[in-house]
Protein backbone atom coordinates (compact mmCIF):
# COMPACT_ATOMS: atom_id res chain seq x y z
CA UNK A 1 0.00 0.00 0.00
CA UNK A 2 1.47 3.42 -0.97
CA UNK A 3 2.11 6.47 1.56
CA UNK A 4 -1.33 8.17 -0.30
CA UNK A 5 -3.42 5.27 0.22
CA UNK A 6 -5.58 5.45 3.14
CA UNK A 7 -6.10 2.52 5.36
CA UNK A 8 -9.69 1.89 6.67
CA UNK A 9 -9.38 1.81 10.00
CA UNK A 10 -12.03 0.92 13.02
CA UNK A 11 -14.55 4.66 13.38
CA UNK A 12 -14.18 5.61 9.59
CA UNK A 13 -10.29 5.12 9.66
CA UNK A 14 -9.89 8.23 11.53
CA UNK A 15 -7.04 7.45 13.86
CA UNK A 16 -3.75 9.56 15.50
CA UNK A 17 -0.73 7.53 14.12
CA UNK A 18 2.06 7.13 15.90
CA UNK A 19 4.73 8.33 13.36
CA UNK A 20 4.77 11.38 11.32
CA UNK A 21 2.75 13.56 14.18
CA UNK A 22 4.22 16.43 15.39
CA UNK A 23 2.24 17.40 18.54
CA UNK A 24 -0.93 15.09 19.07
CA UNK A 25 -1.24 13.63 15.64
CA UNK A 26 -5.15 15.35 14.99
CA UNK A 27 -4.02 16.93 11.60
CA UNK A 28 -1.96 13.57 10.66
CA UNK A 29 -5.47 11.87 11.39
CA UNK A 30 -7.30 14.16 9.22
CA UNK A 31 -4.90 14.18 6.40
CA UNK A 32 -4.55 10.89 6.43
CA UNK A 33 -8.04 10.07 6.58
CA UNK A 34 -9.34 12.64 4.02
CA UNK A 35 -6.08 11.48 1.55
CA UNK A 36 -4.47 14.53 2.23
CA UNK A 37 -0.91 16.34 2.71
CA UNK A 38 -0.32 16.53 6.10
CA UNK A 39 1.53 20.12 6.19
CA UNK A 40 -1.49 21.18 4.06
CA UNK A 41 -3.76 20.26 7.15
CA UNK A 42 -1.31 22.07 9.60
CA UNK A 43 -1.10 24.76 7.53
CA UNK A 44 -4.87 25.48 7.03
CA UNK A 45 -5.66 24.69 10.90
CA UNK A 46 -2.45 27.47 11.70
CA UNK A 47 -4.57 29.89 9.06
CA UNK A 48 -7.84 29.14 10.58
CA UNK A 49 -6.35 30.31 14.42
CA UNK A 50 -6.28 33.82 13.18
CA UNK A 51 -10.02 33.68 12.72
CA UNK A 52 -12.64 33.85 15.54
CA UNK A 53 -13.68 30.38 16.43
CA UNK A 54 -12.77 27.59 18.91
CA UNK A 55 -10.43 25.48 17.01
CA UNK A 56 -8.18 25.14 19.55
CA UNK A 57 -11.17 23.46 21.71
CA UNK A 58 -11.79 21.47 18.70
CA UNK A 59 -8.34 20.41 18.30
CA UNK A 60 -7.84 19.08 21.94
CA UNK A 61 -11.26 17.26 21.61
CA UNK A 62 -9.67 15.38 18.91
CA UNK A 63 -6.89 14.81 20.85
CA UNK A 64 -9.19 12.94 23.32
CA UNK A 65 -11.55 11.30 21.15
CA UNK A 66 -9.49 10.18 18.29
CA UNK A 67 -7.65 6.89 18.81
CA UNK A 68 -4.14 6.82 18.63
CA UNK A 69 -3.34 4.04 16.17
CA UNK A 70 -2.20 0.76 17.79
Amino acid sequence: MSSREVEPAGRGGLVRPRRGKMIAGVCAAIARRFGMSAGLVRFLFLVSCILPGPQFVIYLAGWILIPRES
